[in-house]
This record gives C-alpha cells, structure tokens and sequence, in this order.
C-alpha cells in the first residue's frame, strides 16, 4: 500500500517546488561525539523519495559553490583557508586557525571545502531558479549555517549560504525578507545586512546565557538598515500556541510594512521539543505552521535547514515541511525506508510535545510583541531601489535552460540532473511497483512461484526513477541476491530487472533456457560452464 499523501485543502493552484539533493552530503562527519551530523539530509531525504514527493516536484543536484562565488560575502583569505586546510596539515595552521575560529565548534574534518560548497551551491541555485521564475518554492536543506561570518567560521558553520543566496535574490528582487525559527539567534545573516535596508532579518530565538549571545531586543541594525533587523527573544519552554501567537502577527505586519520580492525561511528544527542542544517545546506541527504560515504569501520562498541535533526528528520535521511545499500532508506512518529502525518504537511521522514548563509568561510575550511591531511601524513603508542592469554571472549559465535540448538525440543516454526534474503530471497513472496512485492495472500474486515469470517482474523490485545505479534521488538501497557459488558477488541474469528484456521476452525464462543448455554442455558446480 502506498504512503498517504494527503492533499493541503484551500490551495490554489500547486507551487513549482525545486528540491535539492546531494548524496556526498551524508559523507561527511565533524568528528566522534560531535553533535552535528550531516546523516540527517540524507535521513530526511530517504523519507522524502519513500513517502513519493518526488513526483511532486523537481528534484537537482547543484553544481557545488567555487571559491570565487563564495568570495562574493567571504574574504579571499579565508576561503582560501578553507579550501587547503586538511586534517593531515592543519598543525601547519594554528595560527590561522586561531584567527578563523576553526577548532573546538567547528572542527577541520576530511572534505571540509566540499561540504561547504555542496551546502551553499544549493542555496544561490536555490535562489537563481527562484529569481528567474523556475519555480515558486526552492528547498535546500543542506544549507541554512547562519552563524558563518565574513571572516570567521562560528557555531558548527563555515560559509554562510544563507547570505549567499540572498545576495543571488538581491539581483533581481529590490527587497528580500529573512526569517529564522533556529533556537539560535541568526546573527551571520543579521550582520551581513545590519547596515542595510533592502534586506530585513527577522529572528525568534532563545536569548539569555545562550549562543551566540546576540538577538537583544534593542538590536535593530544601523544607518539605513535601521529598524530593519527585528528580535524577538524568547525564554525556555515556548510552546506552539505561544509560538503561533507571537510568530503570525509580526510577519504579517513585515509583510504589509515591507513587501519583499522574496523570502529565506530557515527552518532550524533545534527549536522542537526533545531536542539535544535546544530548549524550547515545539511539536513537528507547531513548527511546520510556520512554514505554511509563510507560503500562504505566495510569495518566491527558498526554505533552508539550519541547526537539529536529534536526527529522527529534523528528518521527520524537514519531510513533512516539504509535503507542505508541495501541497501534501503526510500520513503518519512511516513509509519503509533505509532508515527505519531509527524512527521506532511508534514509526510514526511526528514530535510531540513534552510537559516542560513554557517560561514565556502571557505578559511577557505581550510586551516584548509590542515593541517589535513598534520598532516595524518606524519602517514607514517599503524601501525604494533604483533599478540597474542586472551583471552577469556563472550561476546564470547553470539555470538558464538549454535552446539546443529539442534537439537531443532521443537515442542518447539522458544526465541523471534531467531525469531527475522529472514530475509525475496530474491524474498520470503509473504500473510500478513503488507508484501505487490510481490502482495498479495488472495485478500478480508473490505467493505464486511462477508470477515473475508471468510478468517478467520479480515481486517487490524497484523501477522508474527509484531503480537508478546512483544514490542521488533515490530512495533505500537495497542489497540484490547473490548467485550462490559466485566469488565475485555477481548477479544472475535471472534477478536483473526487466527493463533490460528484449522481445518481450521474460528474463527469468531466459535464464531457464541459459541454464538447462549450460547443463547439456558440462556446466561446472558453480552453474557456469567449465573452461576445456
């Protein structure tokens, strides 16, 4: 039975979703007992591709940032730091080190510079395909580091593509807004854009004795970006029903007050309930409204991660927020996936909320709500920009669609990032295995022996998009059966998939044939025929 999708009752018409992936990210490890862990994308993704959003939306794998884009918000000095520092040469380093705040949160680990690429080049393609109206809604969950400043890696963060792909909006927008529902203070994001006014940071998070210490109240940005970073500090405990009351009011009045051309969500889920290093009490739903809360603007919206160190919980939180992305609701149970195991003992697709005390009193949300809004009436209204020419850059040649793609040999293999922005179209119906939308129309029993036969299809095997050789869009790897007696781990003929026959004919009826000749002709033990 398929994964339940339900679809978002009130939407109009369905968002364009581009949603970007990248299998090297699970690679990566910070270090033993490092609470960040890049696992989570890839838990998250599993889910993704297993409950079936991939038919919902463009999925991409992003050319990974170069230096000279980093560059663009990073010193020269320290991306080039980045990109030769090595765990085997790092103590010819510690001076520099020193300076860049690599260490202790943010430690030197093998394909530091890769990480950091594969992370922001999601978030400025994210933005460019926004920007060129490609898509409505861009989902980047390998980005959202918002503690990167310009000279400094800071909080488990190295290269700031949040800035990164606001800078890529800015090109094309007049006026971009940032939201951050990270337990910590986005102060990377804040600090890149203090001085300005085409860009307002609007922050919820916990303040008091807390990293990184910064989001007072009465930190509202300078010159001309005055009034135009809000902070609404928060104290242990909030809960969804606060956190709704606060969170709705003052974003609708940003978006009265200030109409952005687009918005950064930054989804950190270190603010749910249960969390390792957060303190507040969110559920998965309570937190997701402010995703649907957002995209109710229909406004173009690059939705990036951010902090979660409870990894069953961000996968299952990112998930559901891209169901919402795409105009679905995910059922509660948890669909099979290569991660399993880690969603039990309920397997199901949610985080509840515990019975800590919410420190956050009535008065005190009141009061401090108020002041936001007062310092958002000084806005007065939405910024003006002369309009420029927009410069040239290489993002530009990776989004903008090729004029020469009609004319493709349609013998020719197709790339993996076209198959993969593939959508199934409304109402399309579907005879595989993993697509059970519409009822299947050819039906065959697993009890009976001689059903792969019949269909040529061996029960239970994967094909379309999820059968691929590549771990990029996929959904779990699953071992294949050994031919027993093979050293080398081979596959017999007869478990190939059959997309691979020729005539109609079953595979599993050639491999019959295969086998009774190799028999009439001196095959060894092993089912192969011995050499003379």
């Amino acid at each position: 039975m398929p994964p339940e999708m339900t679809p978002i009752d009130g939407e109009g018409q369905r968002k364009r979703v581009c949603y970007f992936f990248d299998s090297d990210v699970s690679g990566f490890h910070y270090g033993p007992g490092h609470p960040m862990k890049p696992t989570r994308i890839r838990m998250c993704h599993s889910l993704v591709m297993n409950y079936g959003l991939y038919k919902r939306m463009e999925i991409f794998r992003a050319k990974p940032a170069t230096k000279r884009e980093m560059t663009q918000f990073h010193s020269d000095e320290y991306v080039e730091f980045l990109n030769k520092i090595t765990p085997s040469n790092m103590n010819s380093f510690i001076k520099e080190q020193h300076k860049y705040n690599v260490g202790d949160d943010c430690p030197v680990f093998d394909g530091l510079f890769d990480y950091c690429a594969i992370s922001a080049g999601g978030s400025m393609e994210g933005a460019a395909r926004l920007s060129r109206d490609k898509c409505d809604i861009a989902v980047n969950w390998a980005g959202g580091l918002h503690h990167a400043k310009k000279s400094e890696a800071s909080g488990f963060c190295y290269v700031n593509d949040i800035v990164l792909g606001i800078l890529e909006l800015l090109r094309y927008h007049t006026r971009v807004l940032y939201i951050d529902v990270d337990v910590h203070h986005g102060d990377g994001v804040e600090e890149a854009f203090y001085t300005t006014d085409r860009v307002m940071t609007v922050s919820f998070h916990k303040y008091g004795e807390y990293f990184p210490g910064t989001g007072e109240l009465r930190d509202v940005g300078i010159g001309k970006g005055k009034y135009y970073a809000l902070n609404f500090p928060l104290r242990d405990g909030v809960t969804n029903e606060n956190y709704k009351s606060i969170f709705e009011p003052v974003i609708r009045q940003v978006m009265e007050s200030y109409d952005p051309g687009a918005i950064v969500l930054q989804c950190g889920t270190d603010s749910l309930s249960g969390d390792k290093l957060g303190c507040f009490n969110l559920s998965m739903k309570g937190h997701a409204n402010c995703v649907k809360f957002v995209k109710s603007f229909n406004k173009p919206l690059l939705l990036v991660g951010g902090g979660g160190y409870t990894m069953r919980n961000v996968s299952r939180c990112w998930a559901y927020e891209t169901g919402l992305a795409a105009g679905v609701e995910l059922g509660k149970e948890i669909p099979m996936n290569e991660y399993y195991e880690y969603f039990g003992p309920d397997y199901e697709l949610d985080v509840k909320a515990s019975n800590m005390d919410d420190m956050n009193s009535p008065e005190y949300l009141d009061r401090v709500k108020s002041i936001v809004l007062d310092h958002l009436r000084q806005v007065g209204g939405p910024p003006s920009v002369q309009v420029t020419d927009v410069p040239r850059l290489p993002m530009d040649e990776i989004v903008e669609d090729d004029p020469d793609e009609d004319m493709v040999d349609p013998n020719d293999r197709r790339p993996m990032r076209l198959l993969d922005s593939r959508r199934q179209a409304e109402g399309e119906l579907s005879d595989s295995d993993d697509e059970g939308e519409g009822g299947r129309r050819d039906h065959a029993s697993h009890k009976d022996r001689d059903s792969s036969v019949a269909t040529g299809r061996r029960f239970g095997a994967a094909v379309g998009i999820m059968s691929t050789g590549t771990t990029h869009g996929v959904g779990p790897s699953v071992a294949p059966p050994v031919a027993s007696g093979s050293g080398g781990g081979q596959v017999t003929s007869a478990e190939q998939s059959d997309m691979e026959v020729d005539d109609g004919v079953p595979l599993a009826q050639i491999a019959k044939a295969k086998t009774a000749a190799g028999k009439t002709n001196g095959a060894g033990p092993s089912g192969e025929a011995t050499q003379p």
